[in-house]
C-alpha cells in the first residue's frame, strides 16, 4: 500500500504567481525558498566552455569531491576523506539516500514542528514515521536536547536543521552539542541538513559533524552558492555506510548533471561574490524585521541565517492557506502557508522569503502595509 503525503502548498501558490503574472500582474515572489541571483558568472563561464568541449556522461567529480572535504577542514576543522562525500542531484535525493541508508521502513525518526515540509512526508514516502516534537517560539522553532530526551521510546534517528527552514534560526553550539550527547546515550543517529550553511547573520554555524562525527550531513549548491536549478548536492557519510550510500546513489539516481558539477567546482571559488549575496540577504533581513513591525507581526523568531521570517497571523486568519492565496491576488506578492511546515499550528503562520533583491523588498513591503492594515482582526481560539 504506498503512503499517503500533503502536497507542497507553496509550489500551488507559485503556480497562481505565475499564472497572474502571465496576465500582466506585477508579481514578487517570495513563497520560494530559492536565491534570485543566478550562479557565479566564474561558474557559468565554465559551463560554457565545458558545453563545447566535453560530452559528459556519467560521472562523479573528484576534484569537487576533494574541494567540499577541504571545506570542513577549514570552516570547521573537521577531516573528512573525500570518499565520504556523496554528490547528489540536490539536497533531496542526499536526503533520501541518508534516510534509506540508515533506517528500514517503520524506523520512528524525530524532527522540530515547523520544519521543512520535505523532511515529514519524504519519510511518509518511505514508510517510516516522522516523530514531530512541537517547537514555539520560546525555543526559537528549535529542536532542544531535551525535548529529544524525552521522547519515548528513543526514535531510530533525528533530523536537524540548523539554519533552519521556515525561520532562519540556529542550534547555539552548546545546545548542539548537548544534543550530539543524548543521541550518543540513546543511540539515535543524526541526519543534518546544512544547506544553509554560510548563509549566517550570527557568525559562523557549528556543523553536526564537530560534535557527532558519524552523522550524515546534507548539503547542496543551491542556496550559498545560488544554483538551485543546477541540481548539485552531497551528503557526507561516515567511512562504513560510504559503500552502502554508493549503492543507493547509483541504482536511484545515478549521478549527478556533470555540467553542474563542473560549474559547482568552479562556483567553490567565487566567495567575493557569493558574500555579496549574503551581504544582500542581511540588507533585506534589516529591511523585512523593521517591515514586519509595521505590519503588526510581533510573533516572530529574527532569523539567525538562511532568508526567512516565519510570522504569527493568527490574529487575522485561522486559514493560512487561504490567507496566502488573497494576499497574492491583492497585493501581487506570493508567500509560503504556513501549513507546509506545521500541520498543527500552520494554520496562523506565513512564511516570506527575502532572497530577492533589495528594492524588491522594499516593494512587496509598501505594498503590504496599507493591505495587512485594512485586515480585519479575526477571534482567536481559547
Amino acid at each position: 500500500m504506498t503512503a499517503a503525503i500533503d502536497p507542497f502548498h507553496a509550489i500551488a501558490i507559485g503556480e497562481l504567481a505565475y499564472g497572474l503574472a502571465s496576465r500582466g500582474r506585477s508579481i514578487i515572489h517570495m513563497e520560494y525558498g530559492q536565491p534570485s541571483t543566478g550562479a557565479p558568472a566564474a561558474a557559468i563561464a565554465v559551463a560554457h566552455r565545458v558545453l563545447d568541449s566535453d560530452p559528459m556522461g556519467y560521472w562523479e567529480n573528484p576534484q569537487l569531491k576533494a574541494r567540499i572535504a577541504r571545506l570542513y577542514a577549514k570552516q570547521h576543522g573537521v577531516r573528512i576523506d573525500p570518499d565520504q562525500v556523496i554528490l547528489t542531484c540536490g539536497a533531496s535525493p542526499a536526503l533520501v539516500l541518508a534516510l534509506t541508508t540508515l533506517f528500514a521502513p517503520g524506523a520512528r525518526v524525530a524532527l522540530a514542528r515547523p520544519g521543512y515540509v520535505a523532511y515529514r512526508n519524504t519519510l511518509k514516502a518511505l514508510h517510516m514515521v516522522p516523530v514531530e516534537l512541537d517547537c514555539g517560539e520560546a525555543e526559537r522553532f528549535q529542536l532542544t536536547a531535551a525535548a529529544l530526551e524525552a521522547v519515548e521510546p528513543a526514535p531510530e534517528g533525528v533530523i536537524l536543521a540548523s539554519p533552519a527552514n521556515p525561520t532562519g534560526t540556529v542550534i547555539a553550539a552548546d545546545e548542539l552539542a548537548r544534543i550530539a550527547e543524548v543521541c550518543r546515550a540513546r543511540d539515535i543517529r543524526i541526519i543534518s541538513d546544512e544547506i544553509y550553511h554560510g548563509i549566517s547573520y550570527v557568525g559562523p554555524v557549528r556543523s553536526a559533524l564537530a560534535v557527532a562525527p558519524g552523522a550524515l550531513v546534507v548539503n547542496s549548491f543551491s542556496k550559498y552558492f545560488s544554483m538551485a536549478g543546477w541540481r548539485l548536492g552531497w551528503l557526507v557519510v561516515p567511512p562504513g555506510l560510504v559503500e552502502a550510500a554508493r549503492a543507493r546513489m547509483g541504482n536511484l539516481f545515478l549521478t549527478p548533471p556533470s555540467l553542474a558539477q563542473h560549474a559547482g567546482q568552479a562556483a567553490m571559488d567565487c566567495r567575493d561574490e557569493l558574500e555579496g549575496h549574503v551581504a544582500t540577504y542581511a540588507r533585506n533581513r534589516a529591511l523585512m524585521l523593521e517591515g514586519v513591525a509595521r505590519l503588526g507581526l510581533s510573533h516572530i523568531a529574527p532569523p539567525d541565517g538562511a532568508f526567512y521570517i516565519y510570522a504569527d497571523v493568527g490574529h487575522l486568519t485561522g486559514d493560512s492557506l487561504a490567507f496566502c492565496r488573497r494576499m497574492l491576488e491583492e497585493t501581487g506578492v506570493a508567500t509560503a502557508p504556513g501549513i507546509d511546515f506545521d500541520p498543527v499550528h500552520g494554520h496562523r503562520f506565513v512564511r516570506f522569503s527575502f532572497a530577492v533583491s533589495t528594492p524588491l523588498v522594499e516593494e512587496a513591503l509598501a505594498r503590504l502595509e496599507p493591505w495587512f492594515a485594512a485586515q480585519p482582526r479575526v477571534a482567536e481560539p481559547v
